[in-house]
């Protein structure tokens, strides 16, 4: 694969946007959909990233998907030896050039950051935009306060030996890297990933960063976001049908389209509460693990298996994927609480790959409207439901009467499309 250096797509991109951007491909592939950057801190972005520079870095990205990953995607296959991606998928990527995006500085003098097209080729932007705001930030960030990449990767590698060594006494810990988003730049997480593939090869199973999975042989990680739930309810929403109808299709599509395979589904867009109402047994069974992003864990962990053991399923066969803000401290304890309870696994982002001694940036990049309509997530952590204040009132009204209806009675509903609120 080509150097870095030279604006190679996939060293921004999570793996989870080659594989929603199939279905989006499949079932949707004329959805215009916007992405829309929000920082959730109150320090601008804009005080180390000048709207400038962060155009002509994406600029070089536009031309989108290279022959030489394209053939990276074409040879990865599911457990029963198919191709992964389809042929009319991977030439859709080969074909097109990426949506522009539009930058800008808004009210308060802050990065505004929206990118508007079509969905499966759009939706790239979102950790691409992520990762080279990152770069750019801490790049700018250093020189303007005199230090230096030596001194700063000197504490980084401190912080990580403690890292490793705590899990080189602990082989029971398996985790992932989902740090691409929140990176504090690429030649780090790199070093990172090559560190722990080295020295944590009991531990390590992969990385969510599509370049580096095929430049240092490692396995891609990913499966769903908040995304495709929020913008088929959307959708739903759209065509005057009660928006979360559109949960069970994502889940739906995704097992027609994966056959099985990348079975991790992601629990909190609309609460989980509202997913263990939504998700039938049928399902509970085929779906090989939940992801949790949002919430307590230890309490979530307990809900899980209350879920799985009131189907008569077996907890110890299922897995639970954390991947909410964790650090070396509470993925032990988490090892520790549900040992023998139930298989788990972790998504480790930030304080694996932009924990060096400097405060890491708190944004995101969301899918904000669809064909017009904005988009809600409603998160089981208190205060983070996004979306227009209206939209978000209804969403919850709706997630509230489906919990108090029941399970078994909102899933006849719903096939029979006859919930309404």
């Amino acid at each position: 694969m080509k150097h870095p250096e030279q604006a190679y797509l996939s060293q921004g991109l999570d793996y989870y946007k080659a594989t929603m951007a199939q279905v989006e491909f499949e079932k949707h592939p004329d959805a215009e959909v916007t992405f829309a950057l929000k920082n959730r801190s109150a320090e601008n972005l804009s005080e180390h990233v000048a709207p400038e520079q962060l155009k002509e870095r994406l600029d070089q990205l536009r031309d989108g998907w290279t022959p030489e990953e394209i053939a990276y995607l074409a040879s990865l296959q599911n457990q029963d030896g198919t191709a992964q991606f389809s042929e009319d998928y991977l030439d859709f990527l080969l074909d097109n050039e990426l949506p522009p995006v539009d930058i800008a500085l808004n009210e308060r003098g802050d990065l505004d950051v929206r990118a508007t097209g079509q969905w499966p080729l759009v939706t790239f932007w979102e950790t691409v935009v992520m990762s080279e705001i990152n770069e750019i930030y801490f790049k700018n960030k250093l020189a303007a306060e005199g230090k230096t990449l030596d001194d700063l990767y000197a504490e980084g590698d401190r912080r990580l030996d403690e890292k490793i060594s705590v899990l080189q006494d602990r082989p029971d810990i398996k985790f992932s890297d989902f740090g691409t988003r929140r990176r504090f730049s690429y030649d780090w997480h790199k070093h990172v990933i090559e560190r722990i593939a080295t020295e944590l090869p009991d531990n390590f199973v992969g990385t969510s960063n599509i370049y580096m999975a095929h430049e240092i042989g490692l396995k891609p990680i990913g499966t769903f976001a908040h995304e495709l739930p929020m913008v088929y309810a959307a959708l739903e929403d759209a065509v005057s049908n009660t928006p979360l109808a559109g949960h069970n299709k994502v889940l739906q599509d995704w097992q027609e389209t994966y056959r099985g395979d990348l079975s991790t589904a992601l629990t909190d867009t609309f609460t989980s509460e509202f997913f263990f109402t939504d998700f039938t047994p049928e399902q509970a069974n085929e779906w090989k693990s939940l992801r949790h992003d949002s919430g307590d864990p230890f309490e979530f962990g307990d809900r899980v298996i209350d879920f799985y053991e009131s189907h008569e399923i077996d907890p110890t066969t299922k897995t639970i994927v954390f991947s909410d803000g964790l650090d070396i401290d509470t993925i032990v304890q988490l090892a520790d609480y549900f040992k023998g309870k139930i298989n788990v696994v972790y998504g480790w982002g930030t304080t694996l790959t932009n924990d060096l001694g400097v405060k890491a940036n708190n944004f995101v990049m969301k899918a904000v409207e669809v064909n017009g309509h904005g988009t809600v997530k409603l998160s089981d952590a208190e205060g983070k439901h996004t979306g227009n204040g209206e939209d978000v009132e209804r969403y919850i009204r709706e997630a509230e009467a489906a919990v108090k209806l029941g399970a078994v009675a909102y899933q006849a509903c719903r096939q029979e499309q006859a919930f309404a609120v």
